[in-house]
């Protein structure tokens, strides 16, 4: 267990000071795996938003014209601040998420390696040069940072989806308005702390929590902030989406997704329900990425279907702080009810409950490892992004059989396919509609890697070069040496 009991340290950072509970209104922030309260996060006024919006604004002269080298110092030394700092910030994470402390260690790896990617990656925004039309005419483009940019972020990966996008937009020389999620606010706080003790200003970095609407609302609506990103539902993306194109504000937007997973009957089935359990049970399922439909060909299917049952109910649920635990609680009351209803929904619709079913105890947010069969294409789960520990498994006879089911959704952000055969790894990766494909393997995002989901899973790109460029305007200069 951890020595750590109450978070007494959340504040809102507004212009380089910090803004703690007293005296304002707050909410409670709870421990998932117990439901205790553990700390009052203090919610910020609608003079504070705008505060920190007009920070931004003040700071981003400065900030942007920094050089690219001196910014990238800075980002690594926050990394090495982290890095030393690692210990306290995953028992933070795993405190207010849920998730296993080795989890919590592995999310902050990803946190320090996206931040030295980012620093190492804003040194290489080029431009071009193009052959002159004229004698005397040089024509170029550059890139420069787009201006202010408002950032909101989920709680299932609150560390590294937020450093994700704050990372690329300072290494841009963007500053930033960041809006984490209530649930899980300590680890955020901390790691802007660390950036702040680097070196990056402080309005050059804002940190704000309050009503999710308001803040979006007037953060969207300010003209100083010149870009927004988003990371969460398909809904809640929309919604934003909508408002910024009022502004004609670009938007990144990673939304939600419904991963289906393709085992051919060329594969060993027991090795590859063992790769499939171990991704899909991962943070309890809440994953964007997460494995959500399963599709096993028919001659493999009996097989792999036990030997996934038998791995899901041999999993070790409990205590996130326990180095034995494999799966902590759901996050928050929430999942824990979409769980139920997604079950019950399945279960009238005729599906068969091979492993779990069920909440796990009446205090925290536990639920057991579920997998079901037999569950009708219709059913909600298999509709809509269960975001929880529920895995449905269902037989298939040919590659346009699934293809065509796997297709049949509105998003598409991941797919994976288990095959031996070229051909077959060749044909599903071309014929899949998603933006992030896997064969053979199951891969995280990763620093250096593009994410761009398909259809409503997404706008724009986060990570890799691509994510730095999103951040970043491109300007046609053409510039002629004969006097005028």
């Amino acid at each position: 267990m951890t020595s750590l009991t109450y978070l007494d340290n959340l504040a809102l950072a507004v212009d380089g000071q910090w803004l703690g509970a007293a005296g304002r209104e707050t909410r409670a922030v709870h421990n998932p795996a117990t439901g205790d309260v553990i700390g009052q996060l203090p919610m910020a006024t609608p003079a504070e938003i705008d505060a920190a919006i007009d920070a931004a604004a003040r700071a981003f002269p400065q900030w942007s014209q920094r050089s690219a080298w001196n910014r990238d110092a800075i980002l690594r030394k926050a990394a090495a601040l982290i890095d030393a700092r690692r210990d306290r910030l995953a028992a933070l994470l795993t405190m207010e998420n849920g998730k296993p402390l080795a989890d919590s260690q592995g999310e902050l790896d990803r946190v320090i390696e996206t931040l030295q990617f980012c620093a190492e990656e804003g040194k290489r925004a080029y431009g071009r040069v193009m052959p002159p039309r004229a004698p005397g005419l040089s024509q170029t483009t550059i890139k420069r940072a787009i201006g202010p940019i408002g950032a909101f972020v989920p709680w299932n990966f609150p560390a590294v989806l937020a450093i994700r996008k704050v990372a690329a937009a300072l290494a841009a020389g963007c500053t930033v308005v960041l809006k984490p999620a209530e649930e899980c606010p300590a680890v955020c706080i901390e790691l802007v702390r660390a950036l702040h003790d680097a070196g990056v200003p402080g309005g050059a970095l804002n940190l704000l929590f309050g009503d999710p609407a308001q803040i979006s609302s007037r953060v969207i609506a300010a003209p100083q902030i010149r870009k927004i990103s988003f990371t969460g539902s398909v809904a809640v993306g929309k919604l934003l989406a909508e408002q910024a194109g009022r502004h004609l504000k670009p938007v990144t937007m990673e939304l939600g997704g419904h991963a289906p997973v393709i085992v051919f009957d060329d594969v060993d089935p027991v090795r590859a329900a063992a790769a499939c359990t171990a991704f899909k049970f991962r943070n309890a399922g809440q994953v964007c990425l997460s494995p959500s439909r399963f599709y096993v060909q028919e001659g493999i299917y009996e097989a792999f279907m036990q030997a996934f049952v038998e791995r899901a109910r041999g999993l070790q649920v409990g205590d996130p702080f326990d180095s034995r635990t494999q799966m902590g609680p759901l996050n928050n009351p929430r999942r824990l009810e979409a769980a139920t209803a997604l079950v019950d929904d399945a279960r009238r619709r005729g599906a068969q409950v091979r492993a779990g079913g069920a909440r796990i105890g009446e205090r925290g947010n536990f639920y057991a490892p579920t997998v079901l069969t037999e569950v009708s294409e219709d059913a909600e789960l298999m509709q809509e992004e269960p975001f929880c520990p529920v895995a449905p498994i269902a037989a298939f006879a040919s590659m346009d059989e699934v293809v065509a089911k796997a297709n049949d959704r509105s998003v598409g952000l991941a797919a994976y396919g288990f095959t031996n055969r070229l051909d077959r790894a060749n044909e599903f990766s071309e014929r899949i509609e998603a933006g992030w494909v896997g064969i053979n393997n199951f891969t995280p995002a990763l620093a250096d890697a593009a994410i761009c989901g398909m259809k409503e899973s997404g706008l724009g790109h986060e990570g890799g070069p691509e994510g730095l460029d999103a951040y970043l305007h491109s300007k046609f200069v053409s510039q002629s040496s004969r006097p005028v």
